[in-house]
């Protein structure tokens, strides 16, 4: 069988596939493995473009955080985020943060260690020579992909766009860690990307909003000038020495969705999993999206008698 999508839920969907003896192949157009949870290698070390953090509340995952943590891979980052808006200051508090010392997509990357994972764009399910196919991707890219099998039925979430600003200066001037910005018209969300990798490294993440970045979908550097401004009012900054954009068309599904997997028959068995399936889009819910439908792949396909690798 065959996986199409490296992220998370990708990956781990493959290692339950493996660790019950089932053949699988991951395939993904993508250099290295990570999906969202993407890093790029920015100013001498790496900066988190895609997902910010991620938070632990089920048993499993947090088996999964606890061994990354002890082999110094991810480390708590903060429970508190500063909130603006309407001229005002706040501080929220949650569920502690995670973050990655070497970036969230290492974490990705080491889950997929044994797993090769072939580099291959996918068009339709008709380039796959395979009798049952995981699509481990936003709604939008999978309906692409399925053409008329019954799954399409099921891939009917919307996705928000967002485009990430990396920005560097020359020294911290700032104290925060993160920041929910409410009502502004460019900025949803700032990230301090070096106290979340723990670093100290002078370096933002902002996000735009969805608004923002669905009008410069084709041209991302166009959102730059009107992010850097929001940044500089609001934290009262200089201008940055260096900036770096990336668009995330899919960055965030719409609405709810309670189902953790699709599992559907037609001419082929087609499963679709990631963080849209599952009550709240986030890191933890494409872990539990993969594993669950992997688990329940090997359950179907070990009593099928399907060949073990």
């Amino acid at each position: 069988m065959v996986v199409v999508g490296a992220g998370l839920s990708g990956v781990a969907c493959a290692r339950e596939l493996k660790a019950a003896g089932i053949g699988v192949r991951l395939v993904d157009r993508g250099h290295v493995p990570g999906g969202r949870m993407a890093s790029r290698t920015l100013w001498e070390r790496r900066v988190d473009l895609g997902a910010s953090y991620f938070t632990v509340s089920d048993a499993g995952f947090g088996a999964v955080v606890d061994d990354w943590a002890g082999r110094g891979l991810a480390r708590e980052w903060t429970d508190t985020f500063t909130v603006l808006g309407d001229g005002a200051r706040d501080s929220t508090r949650g569920p502690m943060r995670w973050g990655a010392t070497r970036g969230l997509r290492s974490l990705v990357e080491d889950l997929a260690s044994g797993l090769a994972a072939e580099r291959r764009e996918v068009e339709s399910l008709e380039e796959i020579d395979a009798d049952v196919v995981v699509l481990a991707m936003p709604d939008p890219q999978a309906r692409r992909l399925v053409g008329g099998h019954p799954v399409a039925q099921s891939l009917d979430r919307e996705w928000e766009p967002v485009i990430a600003v990396a920005a560097r200066w020359a020294d911290r001037s700032w104290d925060l860690d993160g920041v929910f910005v409410n009502g502004d018209p460019d900025l949803g969300w700032i990230a301090d990307d070096g106290r979340r990798r723990g670093d100290g490294a002078p370096v933002l993440v902002a996000h735009t909003t969805p608004a923002l970045a669905a009008r410069h979908l084709e041209d991302p550097a166009g959102a730059a000038p009107d992010v850097l401004r929001a940044l500089r009012r609001i934290l009262d900054l200089g201008e940055p020495e260096d900036v770096h954009l990336h668009r995330w068309t899919y960055a965030r599904p719409v609405g709810e969705r309670r189902d953790p997997f699709a599992l559907v028959d037609g001419d082929r068995l087609v499963g679709v999993c990631g963080d849209g399936w599952g009550v709240t889009p986030k890191v933890e819910t494409a872990w539990l999206s993969g594993t669950r439908l992997g688990r329940a792949l090997a359950e179907r396909l070990s009593a099928a008698g399907a060949p073990s690798t």
